[in-house]
């Protein structure tokens, strides 16, 4: 048997222990250390992910507004181009107008009053309307910007007879600027009826005219773009509605 010093052997038993507690504490130590560790690396490469994707966000939001900011800039562009195109247009009818009046003022100096012309004021609500059509433009209503229609526009098919809505003599038939082939009656005692848009006119300046004579034929003349009947009635110059005079 060992003839070591049993007390000898107890003390290296305990210090055996001591080392093994000891280093079961740093085991247990190092793997808590080590858990911590991977906990960290995991919120790490979670974070590494998130931002990623923050990233990623922030590139499709920016791309996303610069494709906003480009279309907003070719909006933009769209509204100032309507914006000038729609001036030219206002500036163009408004240009047509006045030549309109200018050539009917112009018409009025040229007129000798006629005995057997009374003109139209006994004859509200009695005449027919020159064209059996669809009423698309009325009397009073915007015509663009600030304009207004002076009379009223009927669609109608090609070729249909225009027919004046009473009797009088033709001061006008030719064309004007804005409204193609234009034909204007006297009517007598300041009255005036003007037919515009016209494909072929049937009377000439001077020509006589009775009730429902056919004096032209629906065209499209002046720029447009459907058949149709522009016309006006006229008292002293000044534009009246002809609904006041036509049968509805």
């Amino acid at each position: 048997m060992n003839q070591e010093n049993p007390a000898k052997v107890q003390r290296t038993l305990t210090y055996y222990n001591y080392l093994n507690t000891a280093k079961i504490k740093e085991i247990d130590q190092f793997q808590l250390t080590l858990s911590q560790l991977l906990k960290v690396t995991s919120q790490h490469q979670e974070k590494v992910v998130q931002l990623k994707q923050l990233k990623k966000q922030q590139s499709q939001q920016q791309l996303t507004l610069k494709q906003s900011k480009t279309r907003r800039a070719q909006t933009l562009a769209s509204l100032n181009k309507e914006l000038l195109s729609s001036q030219q247009q206002l500036a163009k009818l408004e240009a047509e107008e006045k030549n309109l009046v200018a050539a009917l003022q112009q018409l009025t100096l040229l007129v000798k009053p006629e005995i057997n012309l009374s003109g139209l004021s006994q004859l509200k609500k009695k005449l027919k309307w020159p064209v059996k059509g669809k009423l698309v433009r009325r009397y009073g209503s915007q015509k663009k910007g600030y304009l207004t229609w002076k009379g009223v526009l009927l669609t109608a098919p090609l070729g249909r007879q225009v027919q004046t809505i009473h009797n009088g003599t033709v001061l006008f038939a030719d064309w004007l600027k804005g409204y193609g082939l234009v034909t204007v009656i006297d009517h007598g005692d300041g009255y005036m009826s003007l037919y515009a848009h016209n494909q072929t006119l049937l009377k000439n300046a001077g020509d006589r005219v009775e009730s429902g004579e056919p004096i032209a034929l629906i065209g499209q003349s002046g720029g447009q773009n459907r058949p149709g009947l522009y016309f006006e009635i006229r008292y002293r110059g000044k534009a009246v509605n002809p609904k006041l005079w036509c049968k509805i």
